[in-house]
């Protein structure tokens, strides 16, 4: 149970951290989508490069941060080696990427339909650089367990875009001020100086690591290198394969599409997804602290049972995250300014659905990272990518991003699955199925009479009920899991009451 107060204590921070983060990042939603119409097609452009950028980061990291949990926490190995060892790595990958893109930049930026802006692919290809490898400083924050600073310097990154977004879109055209000349005579807002922004912020915040990139010795250890390079390749095509799970929809859509309105259609589903990406928060945040977690456990004789509370724990927190999500969409929905983005609001249960499989599917996941079978990571990761692009190319020409959101859910579904019968037999865990489902099922039902709710009722009255229903999952889980006891800070007022 310790343990397990650990892991919540740590998850909460992270979460905190994630959950501020992400909402301060959701600002730049209403943000960019009330500077932008959907018709403009300009929100359709930052999501489509940013989900390069997403599919690129995977690549350049290659596994390295699981990978450096592993060999920092295996007995006979020097953590402070394996840290610097993989920061060279990943330094010098990151490097010539950069090289490569600036040598090649005009045959790139043609390639992904930016002929006439390449700069705007050079920037986002130097941000993407950083960002690879300012991931291994914050696995070393998150090794050492110091998870405030990661926090802060995550929140410092956000705060700061969402800071320069606003006084690029709204202060300086209002105050009619034109520093730099980034502004034409009619002050056009460019969709390319996003991207200056967050290149602006990348650099200012990796100094923010001074004290981890600083003051030892680097030490490059071959032989570690390529032990850590045999157990990171299948983790970078199950990472690959899970990106492109995330991104591949707005990566090909301009593409797959073949409607004048492509980048219209793509602006409304880039938008109303980031409603839906909470679930991604709250899987993010309990990587973070369940990662470290469970490699620092793999020295104990047998942690099975802890590993299967915590899936039990993981997916109730994001079935109530679900049911809150849905419940509040009529308030959630005020989030994208532009009305004509609101028809892409219907996808958001399908995404959050898909979602939650995914984050089942990675905790699911540590058994062939214990066992060193990453492999089958690569094979499920796979399985489930090949049938995500499969539905996209076959119905996004006529569904356009609905086929997305069901691929996505296809996708996760099927490599859960196929994660959880396969590890069942190289390394069983008793999950507690039955008290799964039972949850899973209240949650369905619950979801069902908000739908009857929202359709049926006016908006207040609605999210009156919406909100009971809430409270009816919220009493079971307490009574049936989370006894008030056990709460920091109030359990002292429980603990004799139960």
């Amino acid at each position: 149970m310790a343990n397990l107060k650990s892991l919540l204590k740590d998850t909460a921070i992270y979460g905190i951290s994630s959950i501020a983060g992400r909402f301060i990042n959701y600002l730049l939603v209403p943000i960019q989508t009330a500077a932008w119409a959907a018709s403009g097609g300009q929100y359709g452009v930052v999501t489509n490069i940013y989900a390069y950028t997403a599919l690129l980061l995977v690549i350049l990291t290659y596994g390295m941060e699981t990978t450096f949990f592993r060999y920092a926490n295996k007995t006979g190995e020097n953590p402070q080696t394996v840290y610097t060892t993989t920061l060279i790595s990943v330094g010098a990958t990151a490097l010539l990427f950069i090289l490569l893109v600036v040598s090649f930049i005009h045959p790139i930026s043609s390639f992904m339909g930016y002929a006439a802006h390449p700069e705007w692919v050079a920037v986002m290809a130097i941000c993407v650089a950083i960002d690879a490898f300012k991931c291994i400083p914050f696995a070393y924050l998150r090794y050492k367990k110091r998870p405030i600073k990661f926090a802060i310097i995550q929140l410092a990154n956000i705060v700061l875009n969402v800071v320069l977004n606003i006084t690029y879109l709204f202060i300086l055209p209002a105050l009619k001020l034109n520093p730099f000349g980034l502004y034409d005579d009619n002050f056009t807002l460019e969709v390319g100086m996003v991207f200056y922004i967050n290149l602006v912020c990348t650099g200012l915040v990796t100094l923010m690591f001074w004290k981890e990139l600083t003051g030892f010795k680097y030490r490059l250890d071959p032989q570690l290198l390529r032990r850590m390079l045999r157990y990171s390749w299948p983790l970078l095509i199950l990472g690959i394969a899970g990106i492109l799970n995330q991104t591949f929809d707005k990566i090909a859509f301009p593409f797959l599409y073949h409607g004048t309105d492509a980048k219209q259609e793509l602006s409304i589903y880039g938008a109303t997804v980031k409603i839906a990406m909470i679930m991604a928060m709250i899987t993010q945040a309990f990587r973070y602290a369940y990662e470290p977690f469970v490699f620092g456990k793999a020295k104990d004789k047998d942690n099975r049972q802890t590993y299967a509370k915590a899936m039990k724990y993981f997916i109730i927190f994001t079935l109530l995250a679900f049911l809150i999500v849905m419940g509040y969409m009529d308030i959630l929905r005020y989030i994208i300014r532009n009305h004509d983005y609101w028809p892409g609001l219907r996808v958001i249960p399908i995404v959050m659905a898909a979602e939650i499989m995914m984050g089942v599917y990675f905790n699911l996941s540590f058994w062939y990272k214990l066992t060193d079978r990453t492999i089958w990571g690569a094979y499920f990761s796979g399985i489930g990518c090949a049938v995500l692009i499969a539905v996209n190319v076959i119905f996004v020409p006529q569904y356009s991003y609905m086929a997305s959101a069901w691929g996505g859910f296809v996708g996760y579904g099927i490599a859960m699955l196929l994660s959880y019968f396969v590890g069942q037999k190289y390394y069983p865990i008793n999950y507690p199925i039955k008290e799964i489902m039972v949850y899973v099922v209240l949650a369905i039902g619950l979801t069902l009479g908000m739908i009857w709710s929202n359709q049926e009722l006016a908006t207040l009255p609605a999210i009156l009920v919406n909100t009971l229903l809430v409270l009816v999952f919220v009493v079971y889980t307490v009574k049936r899991d989370f006894h008030l006891s056990s709460f920091p800070v109030i359990g002292k007022y429980f603990k004799s009451r139960q």
